[in-house]
This record gives structure tokens, C-alpha cells and sequence, in this order.
């Protein structure tokens, strides 16, 4: 059997492009994982996906005509049912083994498995495989099936019957090619029959391309039909074409605007624009993202970030004169840019402070009242924040009230009304422009900071503070009303609010305790349903959920920490989350010593053995009742090093503490070796547990070592 490259290809019309690359990628994964399965894939066997705006395509090489001859296990009969009183083969034996196309029954041929009434008769059959056009026909019905397609279309097609077709696709498709090399395979799909032809660019083809081989697949879509087939490289073709034609400046081309472009686009072409200076007066991000968001143009940036009055489009037309294009695109994002200069101006006549009581009109939401409520509730966490940080920082404390009572105040402006990803960034311009201090006016923007993962925190002490205090209220409010995250559902995006409270309290290692900052924003809340439902440990476990989470991207000496090392920190339940990065470097460090995976076995005995009493630890060690070389050893050893220990535990020197244990392990070796804990003497039991609670309790003060126990 020949090995040939497969091609598929499907033709249709344009596709939506916010869906594209991932339909490409499905397309060609799911064809692909088929074949594999029906056994027509050899081992060199390699996938390369293929997707424009009309057609979703994959080929992949060193394809097999038929899948090999494959061996099966049948399952035949019972025993009892197979065998006839005389031993011989029974009628129901005779009928199932005819089915299989076996006429002449050899008992000798069959396999007999399990016992009693279990024993079951068996056969080994050699299957053929599966030819390559009926895989290829299974492998597209599956794909389509499953294809993420956004929305269905229905449509009817011309099949050569007196009635039309009725088809269900994404977009209406007009060609399929099925070929294994040089051979058009007879498959079908979409009402359509697979042959050797597609078609070039919209424009600047000549129409109908035939395939020769499925090899020439790229070359000849590139070549003659000027499609340029391959989704990423036409993307980097378009990204070097961009900053080409930029000629110095710096393009803003977001991953997500480049893939839709791309989606646009079989033919990349890069022409610059420009508009009127006198839009430069209206704050930059929002023309940069009226003419990303509505007319998918790139802006451009001179090398300090600021906006020039040129910009980039990418177009599907090549021409030596692309005046009327050029024109023409300048005269549609004129009207844009004139209404984001015009929204600013009536914004800018009516102060942030005005605004405040208009905020008691917009329901944030039906069981927690509105963003003026909401507003006030953000502005008693603030205030605590800051007092526990800045005690006697008054002006502090005057600029997070002043924040907290303007900074959702820009949501009623037209300019976030049309753009709402603007939020923030027009309360720091109006709040500019209304004389507010920079501190407030910063604030008013930094409180939505971080807005997704990896994104910058704030940098002022007041926008922290009210980040932090927005994000409580968030989380406590929606948590207490039941719509905490469920699966994955989490439409008001509590995750990413409490990966930006662990973010903030961690990397700018705020002493603030999580659990207090649950108990004041839950007491904000009037609504009976947040009170009785908010309830603060599962909110607390939430917390510490995406702590772990966040913990896990961390890394040192290049290396990102294990779960193990992660649990032994995140396991004590850490109420304040300053210095956890220190306590996980200082468990790394600790579990580097030779001495570690021994003290970690015994420290994970202990609490085993205090978990047997059940609470009832006695209070103190008492010398005098030892009776073991060994305890009196291990007691003298924790007296030695127990200073030592609670020194650098308030320092802050997490790693020297726990290296100080180092030196008891031979100590607790021999204390586990010696030493009989539950003896039947209840005053030399009740010592030596809290000999053994002593030591695990100043053991665990950085982490649970247990945890690093194998």
C-alpha cells in the first residue's frame, strides 16, 4: 500500500472571522485523530491545518489506501448455550458463528475463558481494514458534527433531484476536495461531491484552480490563486508587512485584532493612512480603540507611546494605485474619530462629582441595589484599608474617600457608554480635568487593576487600597446572592478578583489579614440574603484556590513550585499573604538538605499521632517524667534550637528556621526508634505527646513540612 499525502479542503463563503482560527484548528485536529484512530495514518504521518476566510483545509502526509488487516476477540457464547448435551457444537453456536461468515465449526478454534457458569467461548477473526475513502467519509462526518461552530445557518442546495437539499453548515459551502495524492477519493459532505478544483482570491484570480496533487496544495493556491492558505503564516506576513510600512513608528496590533484581520484576508496587503491632528486632543485609547474595535485598523505610536495621525490597514486588494482605497478608508474613520472628540467635549461640561447622586439610577444589580449603594459599600472598605496602612496619613485617608465616591462615576459619560472597555481610563481624564488630585484621578483607573492575569497592578497607595476594597465587595456581594463560580461559569469573573487580591496583598506585601477583610466588606451589606448566605470560610477556601493557582506560575531558581511545596505553605491556611513567596523559597531551600525527607516523614508521624488524641494535648513537657535516653536527647535538642528558630522566624528568615531543624534529626530518629509514645502509663504518655506537640508545632510555624513527605 502506497503512502500519499490527504488532502480535504471545504469551500464556502466568507467565514466569521472571530471564529476562524479555532474552527481551522478543529477542522484539522478532528480529521487528523480520526484517521489515526481507523488505522489509515502511518507513524511519520504529520498534520498542517489550513484556514482563510472562505475555506477550512488540512493535509497530512504519508497516508495509507487501507488500513492494515487488523485481529479481533469475539465474543461468542456462553459454554452452557454453545455445547449441546453431547458436547458438540449447539444450534444458537452454529447460528452466531454463520454470522461471522464461518460455516465450518472447529471447536479446537475457539477459546473457552472464565469459570462455571462464566466460561465463555471466544474466536480470533482477522478483520480487513478500513479503506481510506471510507475513513476520509467517516473522519468528515465527525468533524462536522463537532465543528465550535458560533451559529448554524440553514441553507438549500441544488443536488440534481427534483426537490433542493436542505443544508445546516456555518456558512454555506460551495466546493469539498478528498484527494490522496493525484486521486480524487469519492467522498461526500454538505450536499456536495469531492473532485480536484477550488477556487483563488475573490479578486485577483482568475476564478477556478485545479489541484494536481494534494502536495501542490499551498504552492498552488500561493501561485496562482493568490490565497495564501496557512493561517499563522499569513498572519506573520501581515505582522512583518505592518511594521514595515509603520517606517519607524511602533504598530498597536493586540493578538486578538491581528487574528481577526487575518481572518479577513487570503491576501495581506498593508496601505497607511491618516487622519486630521486636531483628533490628537481627545484622549489616545480612545481613538485607538475606535479605530481598532469599529474599523479594525492599527494605530501607530511614535517611540515614547504617543499617538500619531497615521494608521495602518490591512487590505485584501493589491494594486500599484491604492489612492481610492487609502481615501476612501480615511473618509469612514473620520465620522469615528469626530464622535469620540465630540463624546469627550459633553462629557468634560458636566464634573465627576455631579455625576455621584445620578449613580443611585443605574441598578448594579437587582438584589445589591445600585452603584451609588455600591459605591458607599467600596468606600467603608477603602477607609478600613487605609486606616490599618496609613494610620495617620490623613491625606491618605481624604484622597481613598474622594476616590471611592467618584470612581464609578465615569460609567455614566457617553464615552463609556459607547465603549465600556474605557471605564477607568476616562475617570482618570475627567477626573484631571475636574482638578482632582493625581493621586484621586489615578486611583479612579487603577481600582479595576489587575484586569486579567498578568496584568499590572496598581502603583498608587490610593488605588490600591481601592482595588483591594472593590474586589472584596465584588467577590462577598455576588458570592452572597448564589452566584458563586460554578464549573465553568463564572459570569461576574470572581477568580479573577480573588487572583487580584492575592496578587495584591503578595506583591506589595500588604500586612492585611484576609479573613478581616471578608468580616468588614460582609458587614457592609444591608441585603438579609448576603448576610445569611455570605458565608466567609467557603469564600475564605475560594481565596486560597486561586492563591494556589497563582503559586504555581511562581518560580525560583527557574524552576516553578511543585504542589507539594505549594501545599506545605497554602495547607496552614495562611491568613496574611505578604511573605508566602519567602515561606515557599525558605520549604525549597529546606527541602534541598539532606536531613529533609527524614524530618518530613517524622513531622507527618507526629501529626498522625497528635491527631489520635484528639485535642486533649497536654499543655507543658515535664523534665522530670522522662525516662528515655532518647527523649531526654530530643528535648534537649529542641530546647537548643527553639531561640534559634523563633530569631529568624521574626526576622522574617524563613529559610534559617527551618534549616535549624536539621540538626534533630538524628535526635528524632532515635526518639522513634527508642521510644514507646502511647505506653500504658498515662502521665508518661500525655509528656511525651507534648514533648512531640512541641516539636511539631514550632516545626510547622513556616509550613507544614509534612506535606513533603514522599
Amino acid at each position: 500500500m502506497s503512502l500519499q499525502p490527504l488532502l480535504i479542503e471545504l469551500l464556502t463563503e466568507e467565514l466569521p472571522p472571530k471564529a476562524l482560527s479555532k474552527l481551522g484548528d478543529s477542522f484539522a485536529e478532528s480529521i487528523f485523530q480520526s484517521l489515526k484512530k481507523d488505522g489509515v495514518l502511518s507513524n511519520s504521518s504529520t498534520c498542517t491545518k489550513f484556514a482563510t476566510p472562505r475555506r477550512l483545509a488540512v493535509l497530512i502526509t504519508d497516508v495509507l489506501s487501507q488500513a492494515p488487516q487488523q485481529r479481533r476477540r469475539e465474543k461468542l457464547l456462553p459454554v452452557s448455550i454453545g455445547l449441546d448435551a453431547n458436547g458438540q457444537a449447539s444450534a444458537p453456536l452454529i447460528k452466531k458463528l454463520s454470522s461471522l461468515g464461518i460455516e465450518q465449526v472447529n471447536l479446537a478454534q475457539l477459546e473457552r475463558d472464565g469459570e462455571g457458569k462464566n466460561e465463555t467461548f471466544y474466536i480470533q477473526l482477522d478483520q480487513a481494514g478500513l479503506s481510506l475513502t471510507d475513513a476520509a467519509q467517516q473522519a468528515i462526518n465527525t468533524c462536522l458534527s463537532k465543528l465550535p461552530i458560533p451559529k448554524v445557518m440553514r441553507y438549500q442546495i441544488d443536488a440534481g433531484t427534483a426537490q433542493a437539499v436542505d443544508v445546516q453548515f456555518v456558512r454555506p459551502a460551495h466546493h469539498l476536495i478528498v484527494m490522496h495524492g493525484s486521486e480524487v477519493l469519492p467522498v461526500h459532505a454538505l450536499g456536495l461531491k469531492s473532485s480536484n478544483t477550488t477556487l483563488g482570491h475573490r479578486f485577483l484570480s482568475d476564478g477556478s484552480l485545479t489541484i494536481k496533487h494534494a502536495s501542490e496544495y499551498e504552492t498552488t493556491l500561493e501561485s496562482s490563486g493568490k490565497v495564501i492558505a496557512d493561517f499563522d503564516k499569513r498572519l506573520n506576513q501581515m505582522k512583518l508587512a505592518l511594521n514595515e510600512k509603520a517606517q519607524g513608528h511602533q504598530v498597536l496590533m493586540p493578538q486578538s485584532l491581528l487574528e481577526e484581520v487575518c481572518s479577513l484576508v487570503e491576501w495581506p496587503v498593508v496601505y497607511a493612512c491618516s487622519f486630521e491632528k486636531e483628533f490628537l486632543d481627545v484622549p489616545q485609547e480612545c481613538l485607538i480603540l475606535t479605530m481598532q474595535t469599529n474599523q479594525k485598523y492599527f494605530a501607530l505610536t511614535d517611540q515614547t507611546g504617543k499617538l500619531v495621525n497615521q494608521f495602518l490597514i490591512v487590505s485584501n486588494i493589491e494594486t500599484k494605485t491604492p489612492d481610492a482605497i487609502i481615501s476612501g478608508n480615511e473618509r469612514v474613520v473620520r465620522p469615528r474619530l469626530a464622535d469620540a472628540k465630540f463624546f469627550f467635549e459633553q462629557d468634560k461640561k458636566k464634573a465627576l462629582k455631579d455625576r455621584i447622586k445620578d449613580l443611585s439610577k443605574v441598578v448594579y444589580h437587582n438584589k445589591l441595589g445600585t452603584q451609588l449603594e455600591r459605591s458607599e459599600r467600596v468606600q467603608t472598605i477603602a477607609l478600613w484599608i487605609a486606616n490599618e496602612l496609613f494610620a495617620n496619613q490623613s491625606q491618605i485617608t481624604q484622597d481613598t474617600q474622594r476616590a471611592a465616591e467618584i470612581a464609578k462615576c465615569d460609567l455614566l459619560t457617553d464615552m463609556v457608554g459607547e465603549f465600556p472597555e474605557l471605564q477607568g481610563i476616562m475617570g482618570r481624564y475627567y477626573a484631571h480635568h475636574d482638578g482632582e488630585s493625581a493621586e484621586v484621578a489615578q486611583a479612579c483607573m487603577e481600582h479595576y487593576f489587575p484586569r486579567f492575569a498578568g496584568d499590572q497592578l496598581p502603583q498608587s497607595q490610593v488605588g490600591t487600597v481601592l482595588a483591594l476594597a472593590d474586589k472584596i465587595e465584588t467577590i462577598v456581594g455576588i458570592w452572597g446572592i448564589g452566584l458563586a463560580p460554578t464549573g465553568e461559569k463564572d459570569p461576574f469573573a470572581l477568580r479573577r478578583h480573588a487572583l487580584g487580591i492575592c496578587r495584591i496583598l503578595i506583591e506589595k506585601q500588604l500586612p492585611l489579614k484576609v479573613q478581616n477583610l471578608l468580616e468588614i466588606a460582609k458587614a457592609t451589606f444591608k441585603q438579609a440574603e448576603v448576610q445569611d448566605n455570605a458565608q466567609l470560610h467557603e469564600i475564605y477556601q475560594f481565596i486560597l484556590d486561586r492563591l494556589k493557582a497563582y503559586l504555581k506560575d511562581q518560580a525560583s531558581d527557574g524552576k516553578n513550585y511543585t504542589s507539594q511545596e505549594i501545599d506545605a505553605v497554602v495547607s496552614l491556611n495562611p491568613n496574611i499573604l505578604a511573605d508566602l513567596l519567602q515561606r515557599l523559597a525558605a520549604v525549597r531551600a529546606f527541602a534541598q538538605l539532606p536531613e529533609a525527607e527524614a524530618l518530613a516523614a517524622a513531622n507527618k508521624r507526629i501529626g498522625n499521632i497528635l491527631k489520635k488524641v484528639d485535642g486533649q494535648t497536654p499543655s507543658s513537657v515535664n523534665p522530670t517524667l522522662f525516662r528515655e535516653a532518647a527523649e531526654k536527647s530530643l528535648y534537649q535538642a529542641l530546647e537548643t534550637i527553639e531561640p534559634q528558630a523563633r530569631a529568624a522566624l521574626q526576622k522574617g528568615e524563613y529559610a534559617q528556621a527551618l534549616k535549624a531543624f536539621a540538626s534533630i534529626r538524628a535526635a528524632t530518629d532515635q526518639f522513634f526508634a527508642d521510644v514507646m509514645v502511647m505506653c500504658p502509663d498515662e502521665k508518661l504518655k500525655n509528656n511525651r505527646i507534648a514533648l512531640l506537640h512541641q516539636l511539631h508545632t514550632l516545626m510547622n510555624q513556616v509550613a507544614d513540612i509534612s506535606k513533603l513527605a514522599n
